[in-house]
């Protein structure tokens, strides 16, 4: 594998391989672009089959990030950090107080957060050893678990999705798909399940199933092979990316692909156009997930949930404008999500073309 040559197909400003032998740390940090402001994203543990593939799945992840950041009107970057290994087994404060001193070392560039496999004490086990964490607990002025959020965010944009494409945004008697009913999924179905919607739900974690099933009897649950092949109104994929792929899309029977999974497409391209080709509508994965990063990012200003909710919501009109952006230059609606972002990014980076001088330091007092 040509490192270098992996970092900068994607055009990535920095990566760094983060390893303490006492405790088995491996890590890795990329940070993609920083125009908006630092890079923030979670940090993910994951049993990768190899750091080859952790090294692609953190350059994927942080190039997200930049995308939904600047999608979600944040002045921030994208960035993301993986920690190999499996979050049964290696999880303890030793280990997450040495990787916030490796985010201490990047001086703010990167900014961490709970991702899958890690939780908010995790963070705050970070917190420990860096100020550059967010989705800490309230007690420390933090917001909490940000899986709530992000769920709040799914449903405003699935919302827009059955306004765009049947004219109205009820939920009533519609199927709606959920792939994993972990924490994302679980809040997803806390919106959708009031507002009239029928529910067939996959997990390969058993200990969701029952949860769900303890809350809402009225799921239905299928094998994790089946989900692909049940006709329904909407798609809502919540757990691993990848899974929008040339084996699945012939298999599909819905109209609309929204959920909170990260690069749900296998081969971003290829499959948005497949999908359209289809006649399916897909809500770029980036945008509607974009509700936890929104939630985090209000803990740099101090946090007030009720203006975190606020720009949540937001996200509605932030769908509806890709899916105008499409129809108006007759792209997919990936494409009209990475230009949107990208536009921003540009017009931003301009105004940083203007030098300002640097800040006077602070008179010490006498």
């Amino acid at each position: 594998m040509k490192i270098f040559e992996e970092i900068s197909r994607k055009d990535h400003e920095q990566v760094a391989f983060c390893s303490d032998k006492e405790t088995g740390l491996k890590a890795i940090i990329a940070i993609h672009n920083t125009t908006l402001g630092p890079a923030l994203g979670g940090c993910r543990i994951w049993p990768y089959e190899s750091e080859e593939a952790a090294l692609r799945d953190v350059l994927r992840l942080s190039r997200g990030m930049t995308y939904k950041s600047a999608a979600a009107g944040l002045n921030l970057g994208g960035g993301k950090a993986v920690i190999i290994g499996d979050a049964k087994t290696i999880k303890c404060e030793k280990l997450f107080r040495v990787f916030g001193r490796f985010v201490q070392t990047l001086g703010g560039r990167y900014i961490t957060a709970e991702d899958v496999g890690t939780s908010v004490q995790d963070m705050e086990w970070v917190r420990m050893e860096t100020n550059f964490v967010t989705g800490i607990s309230r007690t420390f002025g933090g917001s909490g678990d940000p899986s709530p959020l992000t769920a709040f965010g799914v449903f405003q944009g699935i919302r827009a999705a059955l306004t765009w494409h049947l004219g109205n945004d009820s939920l009533v008697g519609k199927t709606v798909l959920v792939q994993g009913v972990g924490q994302v999924g679980f809040s997803l179905l806390q919106h959708l399940i009031p507002a009239g919607a029928k529910i067939i739900a996959t997990d390969v974690d058993e200990r969701n199933i029952n949860r769900v099933l303890a809350e809402y009897p009225s799921v239905q649950f299928v094998a994790p092979h089946s989900i692909y092949d049940v006709p329904c109104d909407i798609f809502a994929p919540c757990a691993l990316g990848g899974v929008v792929n040339d084996d699945t899309i012939p298999r599909l029977q819905c109209k609309i692909i929204a959920g909170s999974a990260n690069n749900v497409l296998a081969e971003e391209d290829k499959h948005s156009a497949d999908l359209a080709a289809r006649g399916i509508l897909y809500v770029p994965d980036f945008v509607i997930s974009a509700g936890g990063l929104i939630n985090v990012a209000n803990e740099l200003v101090g946090y007030e949930r009720k203006q975190a909710l606020r720009q949540v919501t937001g996200i509605y009109d932030i769908v509806m404008d890709i899916f105008n952006i499409a129809k108006e230059e007759d792209i997919t609606t990936l494409d009209a999500a990475k230009a949107l972002a990208e536009r921003r990014i540009y017009n931003l980076g301009r105004i940083k073309h203007t030098y300002v001088g640097t800040p006077m330091l602070k008179r010490a007092r006498v």
